[in-house]
């Protein structure tokens, strides 16, 4: 029996989403349902799709899952989406909390973007290959390139998706723009491909700049190619907190799609 499923479709800086609003419509999927809407050719098309579900102490409870069907870790521009989405939709107000996998985190609009609290980072690995590594919510290997418009991003970052760990990670190719300024492309996991832009991505090229000492100032603008991002942290004795990303999230539009 075929069933049909509302959906809201949003894009932070072209990295696109399916949102369900499960508060409304409780429904379960399984990887093929999910791997059919996230398709180009024969479903909605999108880079992931999110659950916004009721949530007991926070405004709401976000779970991800990757084009290809898996559930995944934090999304960055994902999260800025859901938010805009209950901002929109579901009568939230302009600061709110959210739940992610348990942990609650801020976030707000500012003017006509979106922001939020990213999870503390505690540690910076340098990799034998000298590129560096850490997690911002997602685990992210950030390469340095003196012209990232000439890069083979999906020949390269493949290369490296599985290169220091079994479970793979996401490849940031960044180049310095400036003083307070960086370039990024990046292939993420789950995609397996480009994407326009990465929020966790985007945060781990910051902090990564400031630890290799690229970049002084702690307040970093990264260009991708869907749009601008704006980073901004403090550094600690325990690594990185106060840690936020700040960008757009776009209302593409809302539909039904039918599922078998």
């Amino acid at each position: 029996m075929n069933v049909k499923v509302p959906f809201y479709k949003y894009h932070g800086a072209g990295n696109d989403f399916v949102i369900i609003d499960r508060s409304e419509v409780p429904i379960e999927l399984n990887t093929t349902q999910i791997k059919q809407i996230c398709e180009r050719r024969y479903g909605v098309g999108a880079d992931g799709l999110m659950f916004y579900d009721r949530h007991d102490e926070s405004d709401f409870k976000m779970t991800y899952f990757n084009s290809d069907g898996s559930e995944s870790s934090f999304c960055g521009n994902g999260a800025r989406c859901i938010v805009q989405f209950g901002m929109d939709h579901k009568g939230l107000s302009d600061a709110i909390t959210f739940n992610f996998k348990g942990t609650p985190l801020g976030a707000k609009r500012k003017d006509h973007l979106i922001e939020i609290n990213m999870s503390n980072v505690s540690r910076v690995e340098r990799l034998d290959n000298d590129n560096l590594f850490l997690d911002t919510g997602s685990p992210h290997q950030i390469v340095w390139v003196s012209e990232v418009d000439k890069i083979e991003v999906e020949k390269e970052g493949s290369a490296l998706r599985y290169a220091f760990s079994p479970a793979g990670c996401n490849v940031n190719f960044v180049e310095l723009l400036g003083e307070n300024k960086l370039a990024i492309r990046t292939y993420e996991r789950g995609v397996e491909a480009e994407t326009h832009a990465c929020g966790t991505g985007i945060t781990a090229a910051a902090i990564a700049a400031y630890f290799d000492q690229k970049i002084a100032t702690t307040e970093i603008e990264l260009n991708a190619l869907g749009g601008t991002l704006w980073v901004r942290f403090e550094p600690s004795d325990s690594g990185f907190v106060n840690i936020y990303l700040t960008g757009p999230a776009i209302h593409v539009f809302t539909g039904v799609i039918e599922l078998k």
